[in-house]
């Protein structure tokens, strides 16, 4: 699956001579909680979300005096942005200008790595320098939501078909289990053995409800026997 698949077209735009009222106006009409910025080109120059429009004077959520040490130590840069984000009219002097993108073909996978590493909501999908969609976290929520499970193609695999796939699936783990420990019955799965955390027990229950032909997982797994002193 890859962005195209999953992308909103209907896009809205803002440009940088917008001000940030209406900014404000179309965030909040359209509920959503960023937009790219074009230019008269149609070109991706910036990106305005409501995290950028936070603290504003206008409605006294700009920072707070700082106690006097603070401000001696705080650089001018640093208090002239403060005083462009909470005073400035415009999109362009607020907007994130160093904007990451992806293209139309970009795997889903690195999509959502992408939006975690960078800490943002959403990226904006290129095509010749123009704009042609959007991924959000929630679209690719919704892809996960809408796929149908397919029908398990070796429902009626025997039971050691079952418990040989589950032994590979855990092969290169450090939690995996001796062939032994695992018991399958009419689909219904067994597991036994010994784990040293949740964890483990959950990752093992996990990769044989992940195999097709699997009805039931039943865990019997047990942690270390504590021996205590006479």
């Amino acid at each position: 699956m890859r962005a195209m698949d999953v992308m909103t077209t209907s896009v809205v735009f803002a440009h940088p001579e917008t001000t940030v009222q209406e900014a404000a106006r179309m965030l909040a009409k359209q509920h959503i909680s960023g937009m790219p910025v074009v230019d008269d080109k149609g070109e991706l120059v910036g990106m305005i979300t409501e995290g950028d429009l936070l603290h504003r004077a206008e409605i006294g959520t700009g920072v707070g005096k700082r106690a006097w040490w603070l401000e001696f130590l705080a650089s001018t840069r640093e208090l002239a942005s403060e005083y462009v984000r909470e005073h400035s009219h415009k999109v362009s002097d607020l907007m994130t200008t160093r904007v990451v993108v992806v293209a139309e073909d970009t795997p889903v996978a690195e999509i959502a790595e992408l939006l975690e590493r960078h800490r943002i909501k959403r990226v904006p999908v290129v095509k010749d320098g123009k704009v042609t969609g959007l991924v959000s976290r929630a679209n690719l929520i919704r892809a996960l939501a809408s796929i149908i499970a397919e029908p398990n193609e070796i429902a009626a695999a025997d039971d050691q078909a079952i418990r040989d796939t589950i032994v590979l699936a855990l092969k290169n783990t450090r939690w995996s289990l001796p062939r032994e420990s695992i018991l399958v019955k009419g689909g219904v799965v067994h597991l036994w053995g010994v784990i040293r955390s949740g964890e483990e027990g959950k990752a093992i229950r996990v990769a044989a409800e992940n195999v097709s032909g699997v009805k039931e997982v039943n865990s019997h797994l047990e942690f270390p026997a504590v021996i205590t002193g006479m």
